[in-house]
């Protein structure tokens, strides 16, 4: 179970980041520059969180999924194919990052209760970095 909690993860991270790179690349508006900066620097930092994810599913003795066809068997994430005003990428992207974070406690709660401390070590750190995303994926939209 454990295993593919990671799996799952995995998949969830890698169609965030993809996502999130589509939105980098296709933003537009009077405020582009502040998005197109935003969306660089988030899908960087949830691509950075992909080979440890799938290093993890390593140590396990499993295979890590690596295909977009894997991928979209195992995330919650729905593919974007349109390209939506800046604020709704946000928003969608906000949505998508509770998933994630949803995925990663399951998966820490699993980990601890199978003394995979290692494991559980690094899904916290996961944990940390996705509440601050949604911290600041929620200003966004944040109005007085």
């Amino acid at each position: 179970m454990l295993d593919h909690n990671l799996k799952v993860n995995l998949a969830d991270i890698y169609a965030l980041y993809v996502k999130a790179q589509n939105f980098h690349w296709n933003v537009e508006g009077p405020d582009f520059a502040q998005y197109h900066d935003f969306l660089g620097k988030f899908y960087e930092s949830v691509g950075g969180e992909i080979d440890g994810v799938a290093e993890l599913i390593r140590t396990l003795n499993e295979y890590a999924p690596g295909s977009f066809g894997r991928f979209s068997e195992l995330t919650s994430i729905f593919d974007e194919t349109s390209i939506p005003s800046p604020l709704e990428m946000i928003k969608k992207l906000e949505a998508d990052n509770i998933i994630v974070l949803e995925g990663l406690r399951k998966t820490y709660e699993e980990a601890e209760r199978l003394s995979q401390f290692g494991i559980s070590n690094h899904i916290q750190d996961l944990i940390t970095a996705h509440e601050k995303h949604g911290w600041m994926l929620r200003s966004f939209n944040k109005t007085r």
